[in-house]
């Protein structure tokens, strides 16, 4: 049991990601908000375990499962680079790695496209643990000197007040780079306030009958052996139930 993999949703033991969790992952909505941040899933419930999972309890095993996920729910178009707004240097050197860097070679590798650190933190303490108020004020970054037509995908794992995203695309843009598009696995239910759900290529599921794309809770084994038995290849479906398989 020492060395047992632990499902970074619910922590039973099996695989990284079981297949309730998972489920309740692509039942999730995407969102973007007006200043054009998407974000994948809404930092609440299985996907805020999952965020954390990643974030403080070494599970880097779902970084390419979240990557898949923002990928394929949200329309990201075409880029030339992926990068990502880097975490203070302390919070590196404490957990041994950045999760945001994972999750953007993750995401790069779905693309087929290079990643590349572009952006250096300037200063400041990291955002985990401050107030709101204190959030907004956001990080100081440095970029590199970026070329004319390069359209950069800037990763960040959760989205609070979009305080870090925008000073990273700030920086982006002084240091040269025409286009820079802001993606991120989740946010907070404060921060999906401000921003509305995004035309996805896989629509939320949602159960028979009902309309509903807000986060469900955790499904039960019943529902998810359900879904996984009616996914048949030679099955016809309809666009608003989507595959697990494609949806996650």
């Amino acid at each position: 049991m020492i060395f047992a993999t632990l499902c970074a949703g619910c922590n039973q033991p099996g695989v990284s990601l079981c297949t309730r969790c998972r489920f309740s992952l692509a039942s999730a909505s995407s969102q973007v908000s007006d200043t054009g941040i998407m974000a994948a899933l809404p930092f609440e419930g299985v996907a805020r375990q999952v965020v954390h999972g990643l974030k403080y309890r070494n599970r880097r095993t779902v970084a390419r499962q979240l990557a898949r996920l923002m990928v394929r729910r949200l329309r990201i178009g075409t880029v030339d680079v992926v990068t990502w707004a880097p975490t203070s240097g302390a919070r590196v050197r404490t957990r041994g790695y950045d999760q945001a860097e994972l999750l953007a070679r993750a995401v790069a590798a779905e693309l087929k496209v290079p990643c590349r650190r572009m952006l250096y933190r300037s200063h400041g303490a990291a955002q985990t643990g401050h107030t709101r108020a204190q959030r907004l004020q956001g990080p100081s970054f440095r970029a590199r000197q970026g070329r004319r037509r390069l359209t950069v995908l800037l990763i960040d794992d959760v989205v609070t007040t979009g305080a870090t995203l925008t000073a990273a695309r700030s920086a982006l843009l002084a240091a040269g780079v025409d286009t820079v598009v802001c993606l991120a696995a989740a946010a907070t239910p404060r921060a999906l306030q401000s921003m509305k759900p995004a035309m996805r290529r896989t629509a939320a599921m949602a159960s028979v009958g009902s309309s509903s794309t807000h986060t469900p809770r955790i499904p039960t084994l019943c529902a998810a052996d359900t879904l996984v038995a009616t996914s048949s290849k030679k099955a016809v479906r309809s666009a608003s139930a989507p595959s697990l398989a494609k949806a996650s």
